[in-house]
């Protein structure tokens, strides 16, 4: 009986600990962007639906002998790839820098294949370990409970998640990372060979007994439906809050961790027993929960970081309460169980098909997040009636009625404030409204990703090139570009990160501005102005180019082709919005920068940010490279400027000592931390959270 225990126990630690240790491996290739995590978990999902078909069909061999021959074949060719992968990969689970692709302008695919290649046969045979193990311990142990064992099983998933930002990633670069995760695995394949070996040997009794429901016949359609549709609503809460959380502070393993943490928590309770689940309890804390997060949503510029996240994760953790707590009330007994969890995997898949892949294509906005509240909301009613229904599909088919109204009524409202126009891709939602900035009197045509601003144009012809934002005169950009040795000699500027294109003011006759910018969308409004509603670009003095991709890997294949661009100014305006590319922020970035910037030349970093004070990841780099460094503090302009913190960095002192930057420069002589410098290796930017 150890031996199921161990097995199961071992198998969810290793299922959960390689999702966040995979998404860091790759996350860096794809522009550290929020959906890469969406992405990462719909292949995860959709790989333990596999799983669990497999434990189904295998389950259902008629021999103990077959069922256990073919896992142990499958175990071995698991063990025997990860052993050969070690010879030819840095770890036997990072993929090498040979695979990174080139274009990531919709990169799903690219991510389906790096993770298949990488992690997809030892992911297969951890998940379908679960169910086979619980149904193996049924036959042989009839007189147990397998629900203990499930509740085991999401123990262990559990500590695997807790102890990767907590001990993995922190303490060990992620190659050692690779290298610990494989050796666990092994371990791992050798007890579970040694379990369907036993199994393969043991004589079940002829007649299980059953756990809960009754037994006679298959569990009827309705019943089934309603498994998929309770799973598909917690996997949808799950996935649309964490891209909520990403989209506003920052794409990191622990902000990924935090909800998937109570999601598995909920299955805990819920399966530990009938005393797990307090309907009326749970059902009390949903209506706080959602009242809270609409106090939120409504305030949310004025929330603090830590109230928003307590607020989401509430939310999801009574939500899925709810779901998972009704998914054991119906539970079926023991000959039923592949059958149970392999609906549970249908509706987790289906719930990450939706998100991921269809609501892009159906919507302009993140409704997936009020889409998984409607239905939430639904099974709330439904389960509020002091009766119960019956008919299991009137629950299925009152959510979808929900779900419609919702959808609609949120479609009118985007209308109604007024969005000009409105697209989403891979990398997010890209908004542009019409409004009067605070303390002016003009209009002027706003872009916004989420709540953040990527700039903003006024209407009026006399004012179109006037600079706003982060961008005004005064602020730590426009000082290197003004006062610069080369200013009107033409220079040549980088910018990574294009919003709507306001640096283009300051270009002058032979100026040469290159901008790196990875979301096509941004490109066709500010570049090829689409919709006429920016026109920095096209009204610039300067020569520019508009490099589409992400910068770091744009800069990187220039350089192997011997393209160094020799940057009088270099400008990092990637970290203002609350979603932090961390790729762009580690030493390994900084070597790039500096093969490009001229020998005199500037990078000049927007570090404006609500939620993440990154002075301390500069100060380090620069104290690791010998940059001097000045910070810039502005407290913006009436007509479109908002407040903006810019640092500047050098290798020459006397770049930065020049009169108009020096006035302006805070003090920082008695600054210090403790960060450690982040590589690509090591980061950890939960240190850094304001």
């Amino acid at each position: 009986m150890i031996l199921f225990a161990i097995s199961i126990f071992l198998s969810a630690f290793l299922l959960f600990q390689i999702q966040p240790m995979i998404g860091k491996f790759i996350l860096p290739w794809f522009s550290s962007t929020p959906a890469v995590w969406s992405t990462v978990m719909l292949f995860f999902q959709v790989l333990l639906t596999g799983g669990y078909a497999y434990a189904y069909w295998l389950i259902g061999r008629p021999k103990n002998t077959r069922q256990s021959a073919i896992h142990i074949t499958l175990l071995f060719l698991a063990i025997l790839l990860l052993i050969a992968l070690a010879f030819l990969w840095d770890s036997p689970i990072k993929p090498p820098a040979s695979l990174k692709p080139l274009d990531v302008t919709s990169p799903i695919l690219d991510i389906f294949k790096l993770l298949f290649l990488s992690v997809g046969l030892p992911y297969f045979i951890l998940a379908s370990n679960g169910p086979l193990m619980q149904a193996w311990f049924s036959r042989i142990f009839p007189q147990h409970s397998y629900a203990r064992l499930y509740a085991l099983s999401n123990v262990g998933s559990l500590l695997g998640l807790l102890a990767y930002p907590t001990l993995i990633e922190p303490g060990l670069p992620l190659r050692n990372q690779g290298w610990l995760w494989s050796a666990g695995f092994i371990l791992f394949g050798f007890l579970a060979i040694w379990v369907a070996f036993q199994n393969g040997r043991a004589t079940p009794p002829s007649q299980p007994i059953p756990d809960s429901l009754s037994s006679s016949g298959c569990p009827p359609s309705t019943l089934m439906l309603l498994w998929i549709v309770l799973s598909a609503t917690a996997s949808l809460v799950l996935l649309s809050v964490t891209n909520q959380i990403s989209q506003e502070v920052a794409v990191i393993p622990f902000l990924w961790i935090l909800p998937l943490t109570l999601y598995l928590l909920s299955f805990i309770l819920t399966f530990s027993g009938e005393r797990g689940y307090h309907r009326k309890l749970y059902l009390i804390l949903f209506a706080f929960s959602f009242a809270l997060i609409v106090f939120v949503l409504t305030n949310l510029e004025f929330m603090h970081i830590y109230v928003q996240i307590f607020a989401y994760c509430l939310l999801i953790f009574s939500a899925c309460m709810l779901c998972h707590g009704e998914l054991y009330l119906l539970r079926p007994d023991a000959q039923h169980l592949t059958s149970f969890y392999l609906m549970i995997s249908v509706g987790g898949a289906l719930g990450g098909i939706f998100t991921s892949l269809v609501a892009p294509l159906i919507f302009n906005g993140y409704w997936e997040f009020i889409v998984a509240l409607a239905m939430v909301i639904a099974l709330w009613l439904t389960v509020f009636r002091v009766e119960r229904v019956a008919n299991y599909f009137d629950w299925a088919r009152f959510m979808a009625t929900i779900f419609l109204l919702v959808t609609i009524l949120f479609a009118l409202l985007d209308n109604y404030f007024g969005t000009l126009f409105a697209k989403r891709n891979f990398y997010g939602v890209i908004r542009v409204y019409k409004l009067i900035p605070n303390e002016s009197t003009e209009s002027a045509y706003q872009m916004t990703h989420g709540i953040t601003i990527h700039g903003l144009q006024f209407i009026n012809p006399k004012m179109r090139n006037l600079p706003t934002t982060y961008f005004v005169e005064g602020s730590g950009v426009s000082l290197a570009l003004l006062n610069h040795p080369k200013a009107g000699k033409g220079m040549r500027v980088g910018v990574l990160g294009l919003g709507v294109g306001t640096l283009a003011v300051y270009g002058q006759p032979g100026d040469q501005y290159r901008i790196y910018e990875i979301n096509s969308i941004v490109v066709d409004l500010a570049a090829e102005g689409q919709g006429g509603y920016f026109s920095f670009l096209s009204d610039s003095n300067a020569n520019i180019t508009t490099v589409l991709g992400d910068a770091r890997i744009s800069l990187e294949q220039e350089l192997a082709e011997g393209h160094q661009q020799n940057f009088d100014v270099l400008v990092l305006d990637a970290f203002s919005s609350d979603s932090v590319p961390m790729h762009l922020l580690t030493k390994e970035a900084f070597d790039l920068y500096l093969e490009h910037l001229a020998s005199d030349g500037i990078i000049a970093a927007n570090i404006s940010n609500r939620h993440i004070d990154l002075l301390p990841v500069f100060w380090q780099v620069a104290k690791f490279h010998d940059l001097n460094i000045v910070m810039v503090n502005h407290d913006g302009s009436p007509n479109g400027g908002r407040a903006s913190d810019w640092l500047l960095l050098a290798r020459d002192p006397a770049l930065l000592e020049m009169p108009a930057i020096q006035a302006e420069a805070a003090d920082l002589n008695n600054y210090s931390t403790n960060v450690q410098l982040w590589t690509d290796d090591y980061s950890n930017l939960f240190q850094i959270l304001k």
